[in-house]
């Protein structure tokens, strides 16, 4: 008999914060995936078709998915600080920047305070899924999140890219020289010939970022630890966090054997 998505992780672990770290990653999952595939193409697209320093631009563009993830999240605290070169450059139009990685406010609610919409509407408040109000689903992800979907699309939007340039140099130049002779300008070539030609790339594409998305754990570690308020917290940094340093190993266990679920779903 089904029992309902929420009573079977409830069989595995009746940790509250699991839920909450489904939530994130699910948000992060969302927001960073198509963010990453859109900046993969764009770049590997242009650099497709650029003649000059194109060695150069590709190294550039893929080097950061080659560098150690935790001195890369070292130099995103660094930058995102407070007084971090991000705020400087938001102040230079005239507005103070977020204490990035001390922030647990929500963009969606944030922007929505900014209209006037400070209260939630009651059916979003009251219902509920994994423990979690709707109203705290829709909140988008925290700013602290955020600068890590930020991080997360520059470090591997190169390697995305690589894929994507492999995949467009594989295309019989003809069908875009029948294309042109057919008319279609550029955008038309790109959506009706490149982009169907590009369906096994994109799918790989699209799996390999979901399995890294629910991976998630040095930035964790080395960055935020789950902080503000639990709107970082990610299912790996959480298996970890119970089994090595609650020494609840069965927990831990259970949050590992459902985050491989989950990410077998996806695959």
């Amino acid at each position: 008999m089904w029992i309902g998505f929420d009573n079977y992780v409830r069989m595995f672990t009746n940790d509250p914060d699991f839920y909450q770290a489904l939530k994130v990653t699910l948000i992060f999952t969302i927001t960073s995936v198509p963010l990453q595939m859109i900046v993969a193409l764009f770049l590997a697209v242009l650099l497709n078709e650029a003649t000059r320093a194109v060695g150069f631009f590709r190294t550039a563009f893929y080097f950061p998915s080659v560098t150690s993830s935790v001195a890369i999240t070292v130099l995103w605290l660094f930058l995102f600080s407070t007084n971090g070169v991000i705020n400087a450059i938001i102040g230079w139009f005239g507005v103070n920047g977020p204490n990035w990685f001390n922030d647990p406010r929500g963009l969606v609610t944030l922007g929505l305070a900014g209209v006037g919409i400070t209260t939630p509407p009651a059916a979003l408040n009251d219902g509920s899924f994994l423990g979690v109000t709707w109203w705290e689903w829709l909140s988008g992800p925290s700013i602290a999140m955020f600068a890590l979907i930020l991080m997360a699309i520059f470090t591997t939007s190169g390697t995305f890219m690589l894929l994507f340039m492999a995949s467009i140099q594989n295309i019989d130049p003809s069908l875009a020289e029948a294309a042109m002779m057919d008319g279609a300008n550029g955008w038309q070539r790109f959506w009706r010939v490149t982009l169907p030609q590009l369906r096994p790339a994109l799918f790989t594409v699209l799996t390999l970022g979901l399995i890294g998305c629910w991976q998630v754990f040095d930035q964790i570690y080395t960055g935020t630890q789950g902080a503000p308020g639990n709107t970082t917290l990610t299912p790996a940094y959480l298996s970890y966090q119970a089994g090595f340093q609650d020494q609840k190993w069965g927990n831990g266990a259970a949050i590992a054997f459902i985050l491989f679920l989950i990410i077998i779903a996806f695959t």
